[in-house]
């Protein structure tokens, strides 16, 4: 053997025992540097902690995940489809046999803490107990006693669709080990006492990052781009951090809460898909107190840049010559035009200021901004339909109704006209966002 070889050897082995003894030390790491676990007996399920319970499973969104389209409520059944196959939610009833209903509160405490269910097994990050495990045990517990308040319903959970190896549940345990930050929420000394409670409402309750943060290779949140955006289940969950360009920072306080509170802010556009859903479960029942303690947090969330030619045009040219009732004069050809004059205009209206209900207004509109009509194709494919106590907002699904061509040059008709940009939407693009679904 060569002196070179054995010098290439010598540092190869060097390295591998190196990089042993880290990762040996990051898994003693992880396995110490977490908060324990606390018994206790289960609680007494009060008409107070009920109601608290409530109002918390309402803020933490249960609804969205755990309702099914035509199923009863929180019987499960929803279906996620990820690049790996699909997933489909349990039910978190009080039945004994195919729910909850023979959970003690520490079997609770642990699933959303720990991520491992009440036979042991561990369970999926699509539930997202890597944002949930912040939780307080008396919220969690509050949690389970409103939801073992419900009926009973008996729901057996469908198998999941995964492909190997992400059909093999002991492998969330090396993930967990890798990922999950086993810590309850701990207060920022930086922020005020209204900051730490959005922080909370917004990373332990509301789980917002986990549509609105990128995901790394392990498919675990990307914390250093923070609420920068994403895309989840064919949507785009946008950029909602304080960066002015890009994200919320431009927008008053007020704009930011009558978003949550009713899917709508003046001169920012409407709610759509899952985010009107979360709108329509969660978030339009935040007291007034958690709502503003929600918008002061995100404030305070670090600034993350967005794609350049996303930014919001507020009053592209062929939107500020139009008239409410007709288009500019240079406007109207084509078949894109064509299809908004017939379909469209009557409720968005030519100035994009909407007809009937602001819900309808396309001005700065985050949806018509993108070049790549990602959220604009799937409300055109698929409709809208936000439900507030301060009113509702609906627009029908016009898949049925035009081909692919046909929504495409609609959709980069309403990017040119209303965000002032060239629409970079396909054929193809619209094919494969229907066959999606």
């Amino acid at each position: 053997m060569s002196a070179r070889r054995f010098s290439w050897l010598w540092l190869l082995g060097r390295i591998i025992v190196v990089v042993i003894v880290l990762a040996g030390g990051f898994v003693v790491w992880r396995l110490v540097d977490r908060d324990a676990e606390i018994s206790a007996a289960d609680a007494k399920p009060t008409p107070e902690l009920v109601a608290r319970g409530q109002y918390l499973a309402q803020a933490a969104d249960c609804a969205a995940c755990h309702n099914a389209p035509g199923g009863k409520p929180f019987a499960g059944g929803l279906a996620f489809k990820l690049p790996f196959g699909t997933m489909y939610s349990t039910n978190i009833t009080p039945d004994p046999e195919t729910g909850i209903g023979s959970w003690s509160d520490d079997d609770f405490v642990r699933a959303l803490h720990q991520g491992v269910a009440k036979d042991g097994s561990h369970l999926y990050p699509a539930f997202p107990y890597a944002s949930y495990t912040q939780l307080t045990r008396e919220d969690a517990v509050a949690i389970k006693a409103y939801l073992f308040s419900l009926p009973k319903v008996h729901a057996p959970a469908r198998e999941n669709e995964l492909s190997f190896p992400f059909n093999q549940r002991l492998a969330m345990m090396f993930w967990n080990l890798a990922f999950l930050d086993e810590h309850r929420f701990r207060a920022d000394p930086a922020l005020s006492a209204a900051e730490n409670r959005g922080a909370y409402l917004a990373g332990a309750l509301g789980h917002c990052g986990e549509c609105h943060t990128p995901r790394n290779i392990g498919f675990a949140l990307d914390n250093s781009r923070e609420f920068a955006g994403a895309e989840l289940q064919g949507w785009h969950a946008y950029n909602i951090t304080s960066d002015k360009k890009f994200g919320v920072g431009a927008w008053s306080d007020q704009q930011i809460a009558d978003y949550l509170n009713t899917g709508h802010a003046e001169g920012h556009g409407s709610a759509a898909g899952p985010m009107a859903e979360a709108v329509s479960n969660s978030l339009q029942y935040l007291s007034r107190e958690d709502t503003a303690a929600l918008v002061a947090y995100l404030r305070k969330v670090k600034p993350q840049p967005g794609d350049a030619g996303t930014e919001i045009e507020p009053a592209p040219g062929p939107m500020t010559a139009s008239a409410a009732w007709a288009p500019g004069p240079q406007d109207s050809a084509g078949l894109g035009a064509h299809i908004f004059e017939g379909a469209c205009a009557s409720c968005h209206q030519w100035n994009g200021q909407g007809q009937q209900t602001g819900h309808a207004a396309l001005v700065g509109s985050q949806a018509v901004n993108d070049p790549k009509g990602t959220n604009l194709v799937q409300a055109m494919l698929h409709g809208a339909d936000l439900r507030t106590a301060r009113g509702d907002a609906y627009m029908p699904s016009f898949g049925p109704a035009y081909n692919d061509v046909e929504l495409a040059a609609v959709a980069n008709y309403v990017i040119a006209h209303f965000g002032g940009k060239t629409g970079q939407v396909t054929p193809d693009a619209v094919r494969k966002a229907r066959e999606a679904q």
